[in-house]
């Protein structure tokens, strides 16, 4: 184990997190390499299981946090994705409400990040190019002029360490990953962690942290897309609020301006809940727009956005301590994508993503995404699941 890992681990010691077996997918006395197994019987009606999948010619692993009210969430030690999130609805009746691939291959080659662990930086940075104490480092130019979501081979295509969390009110797993000094142009060796938690609340928790031998920058976040009808129809008819009176408006490359502006009297306010159709049209392409807090939050866990769907009754209340969260409408989507005989067209899912605001490390007044050896960054992201 390296030092930067080892710090970590010591830093969920100290924080009371929960202990951990392994769960080495191809060798462990607490498991044997099957098609599914359980590996975790928690009580509780909580549980995981895990199955094998082929992506990039290996082998991968699909874990699943099951609860006692029927709640599942599939994620994979490739890219750190979501393919599946089975939630009820007002009748009771489970369905998947995320976007997803047909299998795992379908994410290698993906340009959608649908249900991604993506870093070493979500979202965009200008012209691929940041500087940090006078020297200017060059990433991958993978969106038009700009960087996006880490890059060319992000956190959302490589493999991660997978482990099993062992405790009796939360089935989970824990994904790390060693970045390697330069890798996609960033600096610093970073070791991360992801930690996927599920209660028997219906409740989903992601929680990041990041170490780093070299002053670098870092903002990761879950990009899921959602759509609570269960993928009957579009998002359009999805009742949307933000907790948030100001927004980072964008250029015609949707690289932030530098101005943060007050939502009030434009399409921009959902301080009051509204659908999402109702007046998508007054934004040229869609929402793809970083929403600012009423108040920073200052590390502290914060209601973001609800997302309601009245067909179902399905509500989706999202907390974060990140100073911002990026809406995106579903703008790209294009009808190319197909999955089980359900064809994703614009608008069929929408991204609510807790993160730092884009394009930080070039804009002084914005929030800070440097992170510095003997640092930690942190970064924890809740998903509550009702109905009503």
């Amino acid at each position: 184990m390296n030092l930067l890992k080892s710090n970590l681990l010591g830093v969920m010691v100290l924080a009371g997190a929960l202990s951990f077996y392994a769960c080495s997918p191809k060798s462990s006395e607490n498991e044997e390499s099957t098609s599914e197994e359980e590996v975790v019987d928690q009580g509780s009606g909580l549980n995981v299981s895990v199955s094998n999948a082929t992506v990039e010619g290996k082998e991968a692993q699909i874990y699943t946090l099951k609860n006692a009210n029927g709640v599942e969430v599939d994620i994979s030690n490739y890219g750190g994705v979501i393919p599946r999130l089975v939630v009820p609805d007002k009748d009771g009746k489970l369905e998947n409400i995320v976007l997803h691939y047909e299998d795992l291959e379908g994410y290698s080659s993906s340009t959608n990040y649908f249900g991604s662990t993506v870093g070493r930086y979500a979202n965009r940075i200008a012209k691929g190019k940041f500087s940090l104490d006078g020297e200017e480092y060059t990433l991958a130019t993978n969106d038009g002029p700009n960087h996006l979501h880490g890059g060319d081979k992000g956190f959302n295509k490589v493999f991660w360490e997978a482990k099993v969390i062992k405790d009796d009110s939360k089935a989970g797993l824990t994904l790390t990953y060693v970045s390697p000094d330069g890798e996609e142009g960033y600096p610093g060796e970073l070791t991360t962690m992801v930690t996927f938690e599920l209660n028997n609340d219906n409740e989903l928790s992601v929680d990041f942290e990041a170490a780093t031998s070299k002053a670098t920058v870092v903002n990761l976040t879950h990009h899921g897309y959602f759509n609570l009808s269960g993928l009957k129809e579009t998002i359009l008819d999805h009742e949307l609020t933000i907790w948030a009176d100001h927004y980072t408006p964008v250029d015609e490359t949707l690289i932030p301006t530098g101005e943060v502006i007050p939502v009030e009297g434009t399409p921009f306010d959902f301080t009051t809940p509204h659908k999402i159709g109702e007046r998508i049209d007054q934004v040229p392409g869609g929402y793809d727009h970083n929403f600012v807090l009423k108040s920073e939050s200052d590390g502290q866990m914060t209601k973001m956005a609800e997302l309601y769907h009245a067909g179902s009754g399905r509500v989706m209340e999202l907390y974060a301590d990140s100073p911002a969260v990026q809406f995106y409408s579903g703008n790209f989507l294009d009808g190319t994508i197909t999955v089980d005989g359900v064809t994703y067209g614009q608008y069929y899912g929408l991204c609510l993503e807790p993160q730092t605001y884009p394009n930080s490390p070039n804009e002084e007044s914005f929030p800070s995404a440097r992170l510095n050896p003997g640092e930690t960054y942190t970064h924890r992201i809740e998903y509550h699941f009702g109905v009503k």
